[in-house]
């Protein structure tokens, strides 16, 4: 174990380079929404599989672009016209609609003139001829990768997924997440006296990750004692992450760390030099022929947050096959100015209108109203002088990640 605090993208590494995907499994593609593909998916049939219209109009041979033209038939989406289109000879052909033999020209509607069951041109001629035809295998064929394993699973991957032929998708299972609030501080019920807070941690970290592919438990709260923690551990043990928050630090109450030993767990590192979220805790455990992971996160809600979103975050993003599980950065102006930063890399929250962001007042790790109000976090590297309004900073957007 590390004795003094780490940098973020050691832990952030460390954690991540043992992060092994969870098991794969086949999904009809209305389950896949949101899944992370397991494996590469190759093309099992060519798109189009033949030359398509891509507009209303008429189709006539590309060499035979002068007119006028008897109208001998109609090629409809769904409906061809069967026979080979000769010189002289057009064809009524609707968008979407297969591409008579003999035709290598789709005149636009607009263009051309009808007169019974002859046509003229009555515009301009597309250049070149073939414009507004969708060749064969214009969009893949037959054999090629449509998407890489790791991509996020949205409605464009899916309708990509079953149009190049797959009726069942490679993803990795459903990830299971426990989530333990620890502290006698801890109040559930309507009454919660002044010794004492509402729960809430655990229902926020629950909000956090439900747009992941994974099924959250929710246990306790429960309080600083070995035995009540020992049980509650027990009861996560079908989990594949085990989140904890509050008693990950060195108090005389804070008896995360040794429940965590005597229930298995061996620690990884302890402690990350950045502010809020620095008692941040990282162990595994072997249960059967599988490890979990335990995140032991800080109480205070808002080091919470922030730890969720650096490590929660990714850790479920990696379990769940993603190629880049780590939040994105990006860049925005400083509408206020912010303070010098000290030893520890800090993470300020702020309100991002798409251009400037402006930091809140208030950044106390208790202060939920100040983080309600935020949509970022403001990166700040350690031993950074006073930024001015005006100036360039990293911003992370809240559930930012590389695909996701």
């Amino acid at each position: 174990m590390t004795a003094g605090p780490i940098p973020l993208e050691e832990a952030q590494a460390r954690l991540l380079a043992a992060a092994a995907p969870v098991s794969i499994e086949n999904v009809d593609p209305e389950g896949a929404m949101g899944r992370y593909l397991a494996e590469p998916l190759l093309a099992r049939r060519t798109q189009p599989a033949a030359d398509l219209s891509a507009m209303d109009g008429y189709a006539v041979s590309s060499y035979d672009l002068h007119g006028p033209w008897r109208l001998v038939g109609e090629s409809a989406a769904g409906h061809p016209y069967s026979s080979r289109v000769r010189k002289g000879e057009a064809i009524r052909i609707a968008t979407g609609a297969l591409v008579p033999d003999g035709t290598g020209c789709v005149i636009l509607q607009e263009d051309v003139a009808r007169s019974d069951d002859f046509i003229s041109l009555a515009g301009a001629l597309p250049s070149p001829p073939g414009k507004h035809i969708r060749r064969n295998g214009m969009d893949f064929r037959s054999g090629d990768t449509v998407l890489k394993r790791g991509v996020l699973l949205g409605p464009a991957q899916i309708a990509l997924a079953v149009t190049s032929g797959h009726r069942h998708i490679p993803v990795h299972r459903v990830v299971r997440v426990a989530v333990i609030d620890s502290g006698d501080e801890l109040a559930t019920g309507l009454e919660c006296p002044s010794h004492q807070i509402p729960a809430s941690n655990g229902i926020m970290l629950a909000a956090m990750i439900a747009g992941l592919p994974c099924r959250v438990t929710r246990l306790g709260p429960v309080p600083d004692d070995m035995t009540a923690l020992s049980h509650v551990l027990a009861e996560a043990q079908e989990a594949d992450i085990v989140v904890t928050t509050g008693g990950a630090s060195v108090g005389d109450h804070d008896l995360i760390r040794p429940a965590l030993e005597n229930w298995g767990a061996t620690l990884d590192f302890w402690r990350v030099a950045i502010k809020p979220g620095k008692p941040i805790l990282v162990a595994r455990r072997q249960s059967g022929n599988r490890e979990q992971f335990v995140l032991g996160l800080p109480g205070n809600p808002v080091s919470a947050f922030v730890t969720a979103h650096l490590f929660l975050l990714p850790l479920i993003r990696a379990a769940s096959g993603a190629e880049r599980p780590l939040p994105v950065a990006v860049k925005a102006q400083l509408a206020t100015p912010v303070p010098a930063t000290g030893k520890r890399r800090e993470f300020l929250r702020g309100r991002w209108d798409g251009t400037q962001v402006r930091v809140q007042q208030v950044q106390d790790s208790g202060a939920l109203a100040a983080l309600a109000e935020s949509n970022v976090l403001i990166d700040r590297p350690a031993g950074s002088h006073e930024a001015e309004a005006g100036a360039t900073v990293s911003i992370y957007p809240f559930a930012s990640a590389g695909n996701a």
